[in-house]
């Protein structure tokens, strides 16, 4: 039996077109300054099926306040980066227990224009689930398993247009509406997975003015599909030069 036999076909379909993920934004060049960050795509079987853990960031934040997102965060000194960062922010932020994670490798580099950040997907498979608890609620205000049904249900889907004329994908769940960046790479996650589903691109509905900050219109495209320089966008460059790269789980 090869290391992903065991693994649910969607995963299987996913980690195969890893390098490849399908994200609708071309390369952005990243700068000198870029922080090196990394968050937690982690899959699980849940009650109600298999499932992906998202966050929703405190109201009292200074940036993506009240925000779904996944677990994690920039490197720390003495991180094993990628993968050490986003075991350990998933810890920190949900009380994920890293002894219970199966990581099965990474995504392609996206940059972060307006917060000047280079964000590495790392995606594992909950083997061992751990309680799901605020473990900071100094950043967190909630944690939920978002069954992957619920992902792909189309009642669930629509876009969110900026004033400004950006479009971007968003998902109503979990009592949760998620966009930007967390929404971009769900939508590309589960087209790579084989799971997505036809739904109706033309339901577009305003972003609430509450959520916009100003130069940060992340994980959006155009009316005609040009890309927003705020995008998350493919990294070809990896940290000393050379190519992106996919590693393998450990």
């Amino acid at each position: 039996m090869s290391g992903t036999d065991d693994l649910p076909e969607f995963l299987r379909r996913l980690m195969a077109s890893a390098a490849e993920l399908p994200l609708r934004h071309r390369m952005q060049e990243r700068t000198e300054t870029a922080r090196r960050s990394a968050v937690l795509v982690l899959f699980g079987e849940g009650p109600d099926g298999p499932d992906v853990l998202l966050i929703e960031k405190s109201a009292h934040l200074r940036t993506h306040a009240g925000q779904p997102a996944f677990p994690g965060g920039g490197a720390d000194p003495g991180d094993d980066y990628p993968v050490g960062t986003a075991l350990r922010e998933a810890q920190e932020e949900a009380g994920v227990d890293p002894a219970g994670v199966r990581v099965l490798g990474t995504l392609p580099e996206l940059f972060l224009g307006p917060s000047d950040n280079l964000v590495v997907p790392v995606v594992a498979w909950w083997e061992k689930p751990s309680e799901v608890i605020v473990a900071d609620p100094q950043e967190v205000a909630r944690v939920a398993r978002v069954p992957l049904a619920e992902l792909t249900d189309p009642a669930n889907r629509y876009r969110l247009k900026h004033p400004a004329g950006f479009l971007g994908p968003a998902f109503a769940v979990a009592d949760m509406e998620v966009w930007g960046f967390t929404a971009g790479v769900l939508e590309a996650v589960l087209e790579a997975a084989g799971l997505a589903r036809p739904w109706d691109t033309s339901d577009v509905r305003p972003i609430d003015p509450e959520k916009i900050r100003p130069g940060r219109v992340p994980g959006s495209v155009d009316q005609g599909g040009t890309e927003d320089a705020a995008a998350p966008t493919v990294a070809d460059p990896g940290q000393a030069g050379g190519p992106a790269r996919t590693v393998p789980g450990r």
